[in-house]
């Protein structure tokens, strides 16, 4: 488990520091073919300062929680003028968060959290099938329904019509990646990275979402044909290594550079990265144009390499669903993904940073995390 300390946390640089996009190039020469290998290392800092906190304030800053082949967590250190600060962790999904408390009176509470990590590509070799061994209870777990993610009547419906057919865990994956990537699209409208309501979402006819509302649909919609499946929430850190602009971040102001991406669990290949709402998210925003044809060249490498793989310029955070934030007097929160924040006057919007007052930003850097 990362370290807490209270050492000066060092000052997030500009994106001049990071790595440019390479010069732009024309559809038809455009790749995108992320392959796990060389280890990035990001310092990453989210400041928070709050308004109206006289009678005093709780804030709540998601840690990096998950451990794996292409993502290791180092250490966290904090500073600021919260009276008590501690790590919580989330009783049901094991999520990671900076809990402060400001006494009442503290002028201008600030808080700020810098984590180091590290990060890498992920890409699936599917000529390889070597069948991986999970916790039963663990699988069980991750094909049950939550508040959100309801995995009957509509939702089940659903995903049998899409896998009609479809035999094998990985058949069921690729028809309902496809169905979702055919048949959701990219609102830019949508608040945030959505509610993640998928009733809703099917129930209303209207398939348009954000990486929340899509990723999570995917999500429930594996559940519903006993394929375990988990939405993994996090953030951008930098730009992509391929040109996409929609598939990056500004790295000196990560401001809605929030991301929820998936994971399926295949019998033959273990967890497994899933991303069809960013190929979503290129057809509807990387162009003046709106693309509604995947197999324009500008997304068929996207919607290829993003099922089974992800581009290691993104942190994740956890995959928790149905938050009780420790010691709030509020509501659960669907996912950790955004700063929380509660004053005598209530939560705070977590959608709108200017108005809450956070900002987030990373820096690449050489050493280990």
């Amino acid at each position: 488990m990362p370290t807490l300390d209270r050492r000066a946390v060092l000052a997030a640089a500009s994106a001049a520091a990071l790595t440019t996009l390479a010069r732009p190039v024309r559809a038809q020469e455009r790749r995108f073919d992320p392959q796990p290998g060389a280890w990035r290392s990001f310092e990453f800092t989210t400041r928070v300062e709050l308004r109206g906190a006289a009678e005093g304030a709780r804030v709540w800053v998601p840690l990096p929680s998950v451990e794996g082949p292409w993502q290791r967590v180092g250490d966290s250190a904090w500073t600021g003028n919260a009276g008590q600060v501690r790590i919580a962790t989330d009783a049901q999904d094991g999520a990671r968060m900076l809990l402060a408390e400001f006494s009442p009176g503290t002028a201008q509470p600030v808080l700020e959290v810098t984590s180091r990590l590290q990060t890498q590509n992920r890409a699936t070799d599917w000529s390889r099938k070597t069948p991986v061994r999970e916790d039963a209870a663990t699988l069980r777990y991750w094909t049950a329904p939550t508040d959100l993610l309801p995995t009957d009547g509509i939702v089940r419906e659903t995903a049998e019509q899409a896998t009609q057919g479809a035999r094998s865990d990985f058949e069921k994956v690729q028809a309902l990646y496809d169905w979702v990537v055919e048949n959701t699209y990219r609102e830019p409208k949508v608040r945030g990275c959505g509610t993640g309501d998928i009733r809703a979402l099917l129930e209303s006819g209207n398939f348009g979402g954000k990486c929340a509302d899509l990723n999570a649909l995917f999500v429930g919609l594996c559940r519903a044909v006993s394929v375990p499946a988990r939405d993994v929430y996090g953030i951008r850190l930098a730009p992509s290594a391929f040109g996409y602009r929609e598939l990056g971040a500004n790295p000196a102001s990560l401001k809605g550079a929030q991301h929820c991406r998936a994971e399926v669990f295949l019998k033959d290949h273990g967890w497994t990265a899933m991303d069809p709402a960013d190929v979503a998210k290129v057809m509807r925003q990387e162009t003046p144009a709106w693309i509604k044809d995947s197999r324009n060249p500008l997304i068929v490498p996207v919607k290829k390499a993003l099922f089974g793989g992800w581009e290691g310029n993104w942190l994740a955070y956890n995959s928790a669903h149905d938050v009780a934030l420790p010691g709030s007097t509020g509501p659960r929160v669907g996912f950790l993904m955004y700063p929380q924040a509660e004053t005598a006057a209530g939560r705070a919007d977590a959608l709108a940073p200017d108005d809450f007052r956070y900002t987030m930003s990373a820096r690449e850097t050489t050493a280990a995390a």
